[in-house]
Protein backbone atom coordinates (compact mmCIF):
# COMPACT_ATOMS: atom_id res chain seq x y z
CA UNK A 1 0.00 0.00 0.00
CA UNK A 2 1.25 3.51 -0.94
CA UNK A 3 1.96 5.74 1.74
CA UNK A 4 2.33 9.54 0.62
CA UNK A 5 4.66 11.87 3.55
CA UNK A 6 2.98 15.18 3.11
CA UNK A 7 6.15 16.79 4.62
CA UNK A 8 9.27 18.08 3.39
CA UNK A 9 11.51 16.79 6.63
CA UNK A 10 14.76 14.84 5.73
CA UNK A 11 14.43 12.98 8.99
CA UNK A 12 10.76 12.28 8.67
CA UNK A 13 11.69 10.87 4.94
CA UNK A 14 15.11 8.90 6.56
CA UNK A 15 13.12 7.15 9.57
CA UNK A 16 10.57 5.63 7.20
CA UNK A 17 12.94 4.57 4.97
CA UNK A 18 14.81 3.02 7.43
CA UNK A 19 11.29 1.22 9.06
CA UNK A 20 11.10 -0.71 5.28
CA UNK A 21 8.60 2.04 3.89
CA UNK A 22 9.65 3.86 0.61
CA UNK A 23 6.57 7.11 1.20
CA UNK A 24 6.16 9.31 -2.22
CA UNK A 25 6.86 12.91 -1.28
CA UNK A 26 4.19 15.35 -1.99
CA UNK A 27 4.90 19.10 0.23
CA UNK A 28 1.75 20.58 1.36
CA UNK A 29 2.74 24.52 1.11
CA UNK A 30 -0.02 25.02 4.12
CA UNK A 31 1.00 28.30 5.79
CA UNK A 32 1.44 27.82 9.30
CA UNK A 33 0.75 30.84 10.45
CA UNK A 34 -2.93 30.38 10.04
CA UNK A 35 -3.22 28.43 13.17
CA UNK A 36 -2.07 30.24 16.26
CA UNK A 37 -4.02 30.45 19.88
CA UNK A 38 -3.62 26.67 20.71
CA UNK A 39 -1.67 24.42 23.52
CA UNK A 40 1.20 23.27 21.74
CA UNK A 41 -0.14 19.68 21.54
CA UNK A 42 -3.13 20.56 20.12
CA UNK A 43 -1.33 22.98 17.38
CA UNK A 44 1.07 20.16 16.37
CA UNK A 45 -2.07 18.12 15.60
CA UNK A 46 -4.26 20.70 14.13
CA UNK A 47 -1.29 21.92 11.67
CA UNK A 48 -0.65 17.91 10.70
CA UNK A 49 -4.60 17.25 10.06
CA UNK A 50 -4.10 20.35 7.49
CA UNK A 51 -0.83 19.34 5.85
CA UNK A 52 -2.56 15.72 5.16
CA UNK A 53 -5.86 17.55 4.36
CA UNK A 54 -4.34 19.67 1.97
CA UNK A 55 -2.11 16.53 0.19
CA UNK A 56 -4.85 14.10 0.08
CA UNK A 57 -7.15 16.82 -1.76
CA UNK A 58 -4.87 16.88 -4.83
CA UNK A 59 -5.26 14.94 -8.06
CA UNK A 60 -1.79 13.20 -8.10
CA UNK A 61 -2.52 11.34 -4.99
CA UNK A 62 -2.79 7.53 -5.65
CA UNK A 63 -6.97 6.91 -5.06
CA UNK A 64 -5.89 3.23 -3.04
CA UNK A 65 -2.65 5.31 -0.70
CA UNK A 66 -2.54 6.41 3.03
CA UNK A 67 -1.54 10.38 3.39
CA UNK A 68 0.30 10.77 6.35
CA UNK A 69 0.64 14.96 7.61
CA UNK A 70 3.20 15.35 11.06
CA UNK A 71 3.71 18.57 12.78
CA UNK A 72 6.28 18.97 15.49
CA UNK A 73 6.11 21.89 18.75
CA UNK A 74 8.56 21.81 21.18
CA UNK A 75 6.80 23.19 24.20
CA UNK A 76 9.22 24.80 26.97
CA UNK A 77 8.18 23.45 30.30
CA UNK A 78 6.84 26.66 31.98
CA UNK A 79 8.39 27.67 35.02
CA UNK A 80 7.98 25.72 38.69
CA UNK A 81 4.29 26.91 40.12
CA UNK A 82 3.43 28.69 37.48
CA UNK A 83 0.83 26.39 35.81
CA UNK A 84 -0.51 25.85 32.50
CA UNK A 85 1.21 24.79 29.45
CA UNK A 86 4.46 25.79 28.21
CA UNK A 87 5.43 28.38 24.97
CA UNK A 88 5.01 26.76 21.87
CA UNK A 89 8.48 27.01 19.84
CA UNK A 90 8.18 26.16 15.64
CA UNK A 91 11.35 26.61 14.25
CA UNK A 92 12.99 29.43 14.49
CA UNK A 93 12.80 33.02 12.47
CA UNK A 94 16.35 33.27 12.24
CA UNK A 95 20.27 32.61 13.89
CA UNK A 96 19.35 35.31 16.67
CA UNK A 97 15.97 33.66 17.22
CA UNK A 98 18.03 30.27 17.51
CA UNK A 99 20.67 31.80 19.66
CA UNK A 100 17.96 32.99 22.41
CA UNK A 101 16.28 29.46 22.27
CA UNK A 102 19.46 27.71 23.54
CA UNK A 103 19.91 30.15 25.65
CA UNK A 104 16.49 29.43 27.38
CA UNK A 105 16.12 25.71 26.33
CA UNK A 106 20.03 25.10 28.13
CA UNK A 107 19.84 22.80 31.69
CA UNK A 108 16.40 22.69 31.27
CA UNK A 109 13.35 20.33 30.00
CA UNK A 110 10.67 20.43 27.18
CA UNK A 111 8.25 18.24 25.79
CA UNK A 112 8.55 17.66 21.59
CA UNK A 113 5.00 16.86 20.49
CA UNK A 114 4.52 15.25 16.81
CA UNK A 115 0.35 15.69 15.28
CA UNK A 116 -0.03 12.75 12.97
CA UNK A 117 -2.90 12.27 10.96
CA UNK A 118 -3.29 9.43 8.66
CA UNK A 119 -6.02 9.82 5.78
CA UNK A 120 -7.38 6.88 3.78
CA UNK A 121 -7.97 8.75 -0.15
CA UNK A 122 -10.93 6.52 -1.30
CA UNK A 123 -12.67 6.38 2.01
CA UNK A 124 -11.87 9.89 3.85
CA UNK A 125 -11.29 7.97 6.53
CA UNK A 126 -8.93 9.83 8.98
CA UNK A 127 -7.30 8.30 12.02
CA UNK A 128 -4.84 11.06 14.28
CA UNK A 129 -2.80 11.58 17.55
CA UNK A 130 -0.28 13.49 18.98
CA UNK A 131 2.84 11.59 20.47
CA UNK A 132 4.99 13.70 23.29
CA UNK A 133 8.40 12.75 24.48
CA UNK A 134 9.87 14.81 26.95
CA UNK A 135 13.61 16.16 26.20
CA UNK A 136 16.22 17.16 29.26
CA UNK A 137 19.20 19.79 27.30
CA UNK A 138 22.85 19.85 28.62
CA UNK A 139 23.62 22.68 30.43
CA UNK A 140 25.40 23.87 27.23
CA UNK A 141 28.09 26.85 27.23
CA UNK A 142 27.69 30.30 24.92
CA UNK A 143 30.44 29.33 22.57
CA UNK A 144 28.55 25.83 22.08
CA UNK A 145 25.36 27.78 21.20
CA UNK A 146 27.05 29.77 18.97
CA UNK A 147 29.04 27.14 16.87
CA UNK A 148 25.50 25.61 16.62
CA UNK A 149 23.86 28.14 15.34
CA UNK A 150 26.48 28.84 13.08
CA UNK A 151 26.13 25.56 11.40
CA UNK A 152 22.52 26.39 10.48
CA UNK A 153 20.91 22.90 11.45
CA UNK A 154 18.84 24.77 13.72
CA UNK A 155 17.15 26.94 11.75
CA UNK A 156 15.22 24.19 9.74
CA UNK A 157 13.52 22.52 12.90
CA UNK A 158 11.26 22.69 15.02
CA UNK A 159 12.46 23.73 18.43
CA UNK A 160 15.99 24.86 17.24
CA UNK A 161 17.40 21.09 17.68
CA UNK A 162 17.95 17.82 16.53
CA UNK A 163 18.39 14.57 18.44
CA UNK A 164 19.96 12.88 15.33
CA UNK A 165 22.13 15.18 13.72
CA UNK A 166 25.11 17.38 14.87
CA UNK A 167 22.79 18.49 18.15
CA UNK A 168 22.10 15.34 19.47
CA UNK A 169 25.26 15.88 21.75
CA UNK A 170 23.23 19.05 23.62
CA UNK A 171 20.36 16.33 24.34
CA UNK A 172 21.54 14.96 27.58
CA UNK A 173 18.20 12.03 27.38
CA UNK A 174 14.40 11.69 26.76
CA UNK A 175 11.44 9.97 28.28
CA UNK A 176 9.56 9.02 25.49
CA UNK A 177 10.30 7.32 21.68
CA UNK A 178 13.00 8.67 20.30
CA UNK A 179 11.46 8.52 16.70
CA UNK A 180 8.84 11.24 17.89
CA UNK A 181 11.67 13.66 18.63
CA UNK A 182 12.81 13.01 15.19
CA UNK A 183 9.60 13.76 13.59
CA UNK A 184 7.47 10.75 13.46
CA UNK A 185 6.58 8.35 16.07
CA UNK A 186 6.70 4.74 14.67
CA UNK A 187 4.76 2.91 17.10
CA UNK A 188 2.55 5.68 17.18
CA UNK A 189 1.72 4.94 13.07
CA UNK A 190 1.51 1.57 13.50
CA UNK A 191 -1.65 2.33 15.42
CA UNK A 192 -3.14 5.11 13.25
CA UNK A 193 -2.55 2.27 10.56
CA UNK A 194 -4.60 -0.48 12.24
CA UNK A 195 -7.17 1.71 13.40
CA UNK A 196 -8.07 2.19 9.47
CA UNK A 197 -8.07 -1.37 9.18
CA UNK A 198 -4.36 -1.82 7.32
CA UNK A 199 -1.22 -4.15 8.46
CA UNK A 200 1.31 -2.40 8.98
CA UNK A 201 4.12 -5.02 6.91
CA UNK A 202 1.47 -3.64 4.19
CA UNK A 203 3.57 -0.46 3.86
CA UNK A 204 6.56 -2.45 3.87
CA UNK A 205 8.37 -2.02 0.51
Amino acid sequence: MPLVLASASPARLATLRAAGIEPVVIVSGVDETQVDGLPPAELALQLAELKCAAVAARDDVPPHALVLGCDSVLELQPAPGSGGHGEALGKPRDAADARERWRAMRGRSAVLHSGHSLREVASGRVAAATGSTLVHFADVSDDEVEAYVATGEPLHVAGAFTIDGVGGAFVRGIEGDHHNVVGVSLPLLRELVIELGHAWPDLWT
